[in-house]
């Protein structure tokens, strides 16, 4: 006869095993996704040069087991520092493991912190939690301290320094409002309005990059370019998005700029990732 821990450790493992699953789609969904200004996608290699869409792929598939780890860990555990600690190890060893992947080219450290917070916290959740109760079970792992985690200062850190902005540290401590308040629901709103998926996922990517900070952009072109890119989110949106010419041509154009100052909005891609993830993982999500 089973004991109830087996059904647990069952059900746990058929969970996490569903949420890695969706975190990695969210991934190769977000890489594929085209035409994306300045970043990487089926085109191209935007405003990179060491990065492509294959290299992008096999990361995103090189991440799936740290994500099943980071569901695990998480399952139906409650936020404290043991957790937080835990996890923070674990995304550490999927670093490594991502960067054996991709021969040291740094592809995903940014949706490793953003998916890997909310995937522990669909975990923590049982695997039922819709959006805003992931996020914010996301946010209280956020604002806990990890000792060891290292004092390293990365090119985000030091743009969000120097231009005093908040960067994804930020975004998770406060529960992810650019994908809880802004992406979803442009998402969800675009496709109520027939404009077919990669319309609405363009349109959830232009409404990230309204407002958010992208300290990517920011390292590559300062606050000239961050301008750019949230003024020209902006027209794209209120031509109509994606699914309508006028919007497509501001997509066009603000893409144009973009490149002229060699800027790439990763953290954008990072949130729209996360939020495919969220919309997947989701009773409201259309793949489950």
């Amino acid at each position: 006869m089973l004991s109830p821990s087996c059904f647990f450790d069952r059900a746990a493992e058929t969970g996490a095993a569903f949420l890695a699953e969706q975190a990695t789609h969210a991934l190769l969904d977000e890489v594929r996704l085209s035409p994306k200004p300045g970043l990487v996608d089926s085109r191209g290699n935007g405003a990179h040069q060491d990065l492509s869409l294959a290299l992008m792929e096999r990361s995103a598939y090189s991440l799936q087991p740290t994500f099943h780890a980071l569901a695990l860990a998480g399952w139906q555990r409650r936020a404290d520092v043991a957790l937080r600690r835990e996890i923070g190890e674990i995304g550490r060893e999927g670093e490594v493991v991502m960067m054996q992947a991709t021969a040291g080219v740094n592809t995903h450290r940014g949706a490793i912190w953003a998916l890997g917070l909310l995937v522990t916290a669909s975990g923590m959740l049982g695997g039922r939690g819709a959006p805003e109760q992931v996020a914010q079970q996301a946010a209280q792992l956020a604002q806990l301290s990890d000792s060891a985690s290292p004092k390293r200062f990365s090119k985000g850190l030091i743009a969000t320094r120097r231009y005093q902005v908040p960067g994804a540290r930020e975004e998770a401590q406060q529960g992810f409002p650019h994908v809880i308040r802004l992406a979803l629901p442009q998402l969800w709103r675009s496709r109520a309005m027939n404009s077919g998926e990669q319309a609405a996922r363009l349109d959830a990517l232009m409404a990230i990059m309204t407002s958010l900070s992208d300290t990517c952009v920011l390292s590559r072109g300062g606050m000239a370019a961050l301008d750019a890119m949230q003024q020209g989110a902006r027209q794209v949106l209120t031509a109509g998005g994606f699914s309508h010419p006028d919007g497509r041509q501001a997509l066009a154009t603000l893409e144009k700029h973009l490149l002229q100052y060699n800027a790439s909005p990763g953290g954008a891609a990072d949130l729209l990732a996360a939020a495919l993830f969220l919309d997947r993982a989701s009773a409201r999500g259309v793949t489950r």
